[in-house]
């Protein structure tokens, strides 16, 4: 699809590297890598294609470039099947830059389905090596927050209904605490199309963040936009894991490539987890262990998924 041509297409510039059957619709790809150069490029799905599955692409190259990277990331901000650029600001972001490293996501443009037309700069430093996580200590929930957005012909009392339903949904299980999800009208200048949706985000006493988030489309009421979100929160804060199942999977290549014992406690495994999985061990030294978490408590249903990363070194620094 598009956005999988634009991800290979990124790689091989940032590393000259060469690419045969790079075409929509392929279904083989031979690619041969370079060296990791850095610098900037641009990578357009020209639909809406996810930027962040872009960026997630992209992320563990630069990482071990020979220098800094700016990528100008065009498509979908907002778009099915993939984390909103919400997510990846609000929970992936925080949590990846544990294995030691920092970036910076500046949102230029939002778009939604079906044009696309978002822009978001990715800013990021090479490392020498990435250090290990261990999260598996849950906390308890501390604070929720998150934003309902509506864009374009669309009037801001549609985030206020998703915000609204989303927490009195909330309220039903979690009753002491402050729920702040803000409703906004994204400005004119800053989304392409119109688009509609919610992210919300719980935060642990122990620095874990959570997420649940819906999209909005034509024909789906507000409200069921908002309690979908509620309800995805809810169910990845009952398996009693660190990670909500969207983040999961988009940590697993961060941990082969680390130096040393990473350890995560997750909800039931995704299929998505199972691949990277499979294709991180293939690709690399690096070996997971994935056990069902020796829980005090029977109700939940949690898992560790431990890997002996890889080291990777950064030849360039």
């Amino acid at each position: 699809r598009p956005q999988h041509l634009s991800g290979l297409e990124v790689i091989r510039d940032l590393c000259e590297g060469k690419l045969d059957g790079g075409e929509i619709g392929s279904t083989e790809i031979t690619f041969t890598p370079g060296k990791i150069k850095g610098g900037t490029h641009i990578a357009d799905t020209k639909t809406a294609g996810s930027v962040c599955l872009l960026m997630q692409v992209a992320m563990p190259c630069v990482l071990f470039a020979a220098s800094p990277s700016e990528l100008h990331l065009k498509g979908g901000t907002n778009a099915e099947m993939a984390p909103q650029i919400d997510y990846t600001v609000m929970v992936f972001k925080p949590i990846v830059e544990k294995f030691n490293f920092t970036f910076n996501c500046d949102i230029k443009k939002r778009g939604y389905y079906p044009q696309g037309g978002g822009e978001v700069v990715v800013q990021m430093s090479p490392v020498k090596e990435l250090s290990p996580i261990n999260l598996t200590e849950r906390g308890t929930v501390t604070k929720i927050y998150g934003r309902a957005f509506v864009a374009g012909a669309l009037p801001i009392k549609l985030a206020k209904d998703m915000a609204a339903a989303a927490v009195r949904c909330i309220r039903k299980e979690i009753r002491d605490l402050y729920i702040n999800i803000q409703p906004v009208r994204e400005p004119d200048d800053q989304a392409f199309g119109t688009g509609s949706g919610i992210i919300v985000v719980a935060e642990t006493s122990t620095g874990c963040l959570l997420a649940g988030s819906s999209l909005g489309k034509r024909g789906k009421n507000s409200d069921k936009v908002g309690i979908e979100a509620a309800e995805i929160l809810l169910r990845n804060l009952k398996h009693g894991g660190t990670v909500d199942d969207s983040l999961q999977d988009q940590l697993i290549i961060f941990m082969a490539l680390a130096k040393g014992v990473s350890r995560v406690k997750s909800g039931p495994i995704t299929l998505h987890t199972q691949t990277a999985i499979h294709f991180a061990e293939q690709l690399t030294k690096a070996k997971f262990t994935v056990t069902k978490s020796e829980e005090e408590d029977p109700s939940k249903d949690a898992y560790i998924i431990e890997c002996q990363g890889m080291g990777m070194i950064n030849p360039n620094l």
